[in-house]
């Protein structure tokens, strides 16, 4: 079940993500969840001690869905770093 909890939010993160970070139109779906999923790995790891909540895994909430946001965020902004050599 936690599999499918994965794509699902993942998808969703992902999307948000790349709306944000303004990169919608060079991603499909299954990239979207592929960035969704590696940014709550991102955010779990690295944002969630500093808010003192954790991940999707733990358990669905508000705070771990804001904390995998801002992973997959962080995630967009190294790649466009990587790739443009800017941050948009």
């Amino acid at each position: 079940m936690n599999i499918i909890i994965w794509l699902i939010v993942g998808g969703i993160v992902g999307w948000l993500a790349s709306l944000i970070m303004k990169t919608d139109a060079q991603q499909g779906i299954l990239l979207n969840i592929v960035v969704g999923i590696i940014g709550a790995f991102i955010g779990g790891w690295l944002v969630g001690p500093l808010l003192g909540t954790g991940s999707i895994n733990e358990g669905f909430s508000v705070m771990s869905f804001v904390v995998s946001l801002i992973g997959a965020i962080i995630l967009l902004a190294i790649v466009n770093l990587f790739r443009r050599g800017r941050v948009r």
